[in-house]
């Protein structure tokens, strides 16, 4: 086995040559008090600004969310969802917030089947009213407002509406998005907002305006989330699904029915740390602790970042990860989730035994620690690569992760009170059932919350917050995050550099090298092992905070257009 290059923090920073992969290097960021990280500069800018007045890390991501709602429209907004886990100074706790989409009550299982039974095209699903679930957002803010906000609700809502009403320079990333999205121009709406009269994309640093946004935003600073769940922008919502072309079924009382939900983390041990992060509904940490876990037994800081040996053991144990996330994971509002048999350290400890030092198992298995596998059917939802993520850390020491999306790029393309609503109902199984009948845990049902991959975590040392983490991209999250932690935690890399390092993993399918960077080098020898290699590209969008004595350090994903900052 070989190595592409040396295990040091300075090699990260040749790690993803930016003639290969279009990225802008991002210096680490550093601070004595508090900061600010999420995926683009105006929405990095709102947060610090809250900051400095004196906010709390809760309304510093608020602030954050609105303007990414805005300058980042194909990732994520009030017409979909989130998940927070927050750190709280004062008690020392963690609090996680689901405001994940639900799905209309009158959703049937075989929502995306055909008349044979067989799963619907995932392009005949996504761009239309029946992908449309009750959007979350707004409820999840202000419940996590309400109880960890200082600054006034109505004060965080003002840098988006400030640039939604001056405009706001598009950028490289949201024009290249545009220009190569066939489906948005084909949405009235849509298009009479992010192409110019001839049907081409806004140009690089046309200023955007979106008055209308504004006005939806004065709306619930003023009178709260209860401006959106009900009144005219809830009929103006249920109007745009129920009037497309192929309709949804959401309705008025889907909407003002719609609650954010407090749930407990989903905690694990490694090397020494603590790692929590949101539970069921979400995959995410589950699959990322359960990674870990399995890879504990093995010496994986002595690898180079870039070894084979370093992707052999990564991917292996994200073979085991998702084979098991394919099973098991759903809204533990209507299934059992094993959480705890799946995160039994002697469960973790035999499934990563399983893994052969010079052979990949190419497909893995389920695991079975409650005896419950034969009653249920795989999983065969697709999730797709967008999203976004942020990190803050207040002056008090309050420490939050926050992953939000739309779910697909743009969401369904359904553009209403200048917004985007999410298609986060294909993150439900298509097939309710699996060829022998048996059911799926992640099936379409009334109120159900669709399993995700999204995985805001936060690493504790001594009890006090280390790391936050988290990225967008669909199931390829739980590697990023992954990835990430184990640059971190095992190779001693500053949250820069780890954050720099090329994506690798397995989704129990291809092992999967991103282009452009030197992993490419490793394919013929990962391949020899018995590795189904794919060169691909793998956009994740990682933002992180590690918390040290000497004070913060920040990083943002080099692949998108973020930065951190801090004071």
């Amino acid at each position: 086995m070989s190595s592409a290059w040396a295990r040091t923090p300075q090699a990260a920073e040749d790690l993803n040559p930016e003639a290969a992969s279009g990225t802008q290097a991002r210096q680490l960021a550093r601070a004595k008090h508090f900061m600010m990280a999420s995926a683009n500069p105006l929405a990095t800018r709102a947060g610090d600004e809250m900051l400095r007045r004196g906010g709390s890390a809760v309304d510093a991501a608020i602030a954050a969310q609105l303007v990414l709602n805005l300058v980042e429209p194909q990732s994520s907004g009030i017409g979909g969802g989130a998940f927070m886990v927050l750190y709280t100074a004062g008690g020392g706790a963690i609090q996680t917030y689901d405001s994940r989409e639900t799905a209309p009550a009158a959703a049937r299982r075989d929502r995306f089947l055909d008349a044979a039974g067989k799963p619907l095209p995932f392009a005949q699903s996504v761009n239309n009213g029946m992908a449309v679930a009750v959007p979350g957002l707004l409820r999840g803010l202000e419940l996590a407002h309400r109880e960890h906000g200082v600054l006034p609700w109505a004060e965080l809502f003002q840098p988006a509406i400030r640039l939604a009403e001056q405009g706001f320079a598009v950028s490289p990333r949201l024009h290249k998005l545009l220009a190569g999205n066939k489906e948005l121009p084909r949405q009235q709406a849509a298009a009479a907002y992010f192409y110019a009269p001839d049907g081409s994309p806004w140009p690089v640093g046309h200023m955007l305006k979106n008055p209308e946004f504004a006005r939806t935003l004065r709306a619930v600073a003023q009178q709260g989330a209860d401006a959106f769940y009900q009144g005219e922008i809830a009929r103006d919502i249920v109007a745009a699904v129920q009037g497309h072309a192929v309709p949804g079924d959401l309705t008025e009382a889907d909407l003002a029915a719609y609650r954010a939900v407090k749930r407990d983390p989903v905690c694990g041990a490694y090397r020494g740390y603590r790692l929590c992060g949101m539970g069921p509904p979400s995959s995410g940490p589950l699959a990322v602790l359960q990674m870990l876990g399995e890879l504990e037994q093995y010496p994986i800081g002595r690898y180079a970042p870039g070894s084979v040996e370093a992707v052999h053991y990564f991917s292996e144990a994200g073979r085991l990860a998702f084979a098991d996330r394919d099973f098991y994971v759903a809204d533990p509002s209507f299934v059992q989730v094993p959480v705890n048999a799946l995160l039994d350290p002697a469960y973790l400890r035999a499934r990563g035994a399983l893994i052969r030092p010079d052979r990949s198992m190419k497909v893995a298995l389920p695991g079975d620690p409650e005896g419950k596998l034969l009653s249920l059917g795989k999983d065969d939802a697709l999730e797709l690569p967008s999203t976004s993520h942020l990190v803050a850390v207040d002056a008090k020491g309050n420490a939050l992760s926050m992953t939000t999306t739309i779910e697909s790029e743009f969401g369904s393309k359904i553009f209403v009170r200048g917004f985007l609503l999410n298609n986060e109902m294909t993150d439900f199984s298509s097939s309710y059932q699996d060829p022998e009948g048996r059911l799926v845990a992640n099936r379409i049902e009334p109120g159900k919350r669709p399993r995700s991959s999204m995985a805001p975590m936060i690493v504790l040392r001594d009890g006090k917050p280390y790391l936050l983490v988290g990225s967008p991209g669909g199931s390829a999250i739980i590697n990023y995050v992954a990835k990430t932690v184990v640059g971190v935690l095992d190779w001693g890399l500053d949250i820069q550099a780890a954050i720099d390092l090329p994506n690798m993993g397995s989704r129990n399918k291809d092992t999967e090298l991103e282009k452009g960077t030197p992993l490419e080098a490793l394919a013929p020898e990962l391949e020899r092992m018995g590795h189904p290699v794919r060169i691909t590209e793998f956009p994740s969008g990682i933002h992180g905070i590690v918390i040290g004595p000497e004070g913060l350090q920040g990083g943002a994903d080099p692949r998108r257009e973020g930065v951190a900052s801090g004071g």
